[in-house]
């Protein structure tokens, strides 16, 4: 089983999702944001970086960061993430619509753009739905896996700008199940924490 950190701000919604016994059992340590530099992440192989985190410490993280994906790390950043950390970035800010199920023939306007990759064995496209904060635009070798109809990618999987592996998506699953609203996030982590475990990545 790989050696899941999860860098941690202490707010109350990560509190609750990084407490939650069953994610909590696959998290081998939570990092306090602002003592993130001091750590060692030698033993660990998958580093998770939440959203709603404060962006002057994350830019300051952003060199161990990258050390630690080119050790062949794999780094999850989850939700929006509009500041220069993440490598070759793309991000293309765009209206939020909270309400789109309430429509007539509501669609989320999300597609499967590879639904062959293995974390589709842990989560579908209803998991990974609920609105969106803009779209990446990944180098073209990166692996998108949930887009818009346009190819903005929603989630993606990039191999190709460092030695290590970096899953990056838009979705903020950490901030609404620890908020307890958003009953797709739940099952989005159900199944992310697992693939992160164990599965093929």
């Amino acid at each position: 089983m790989r050696k899941i950190a999860v860098i941690y701000s202490g707010n109350a919604s990560h509190y609750r999702t990084f407490h939650e016994p069953k994610y909590a059992q696959y998290i081998e340590q939570l990092i306090y944001l602002p003592e993130f530099q001091e750590l060692d992440l030698d033993g660990y192989d998958v580093l998770i970086v939440p959203s709603q985190l404060n962006n002057h410490l994350l830019l300051q993280a952003k060199e161990k960061i990258d050390a630690f994906s080119e050790r062949g790390g794999i780094v999850v950043a989850f939700g929006p993430q509009p500041w220069g950390w993440l490598p070759n970035q793309k991000w293309e800010e765009r209206p939020t619509n909270f309400w789109w199920w309430l429509e007539k023939n509501a669609q989320s306007g999300l597609v499967l753009a590879n639904p062959d990759y293995p974390l589709f064995q842990y989560i579908t496209l209803e998991d990974a739905t609920w609105h969106q904060h803009g779209v990446f635009w990944p180098p073209a070798q990166a692996e998108k896996l949930i887009t818009t109809k346009d190819g903005g990618a929603v989630l993606y999987v990039d191999k190709v700008s460092t030695n290590g592996t970096w899953i990056i998506t838009t979705l903020d699953p950490d901030y609404h199940f620890g908020s307890y609203f958003m009953p797709a996030t739940e099952r989005f982590l159900d199944g992310m924490f697992p693939w992160l475990a164990v599965g093929e990545v």
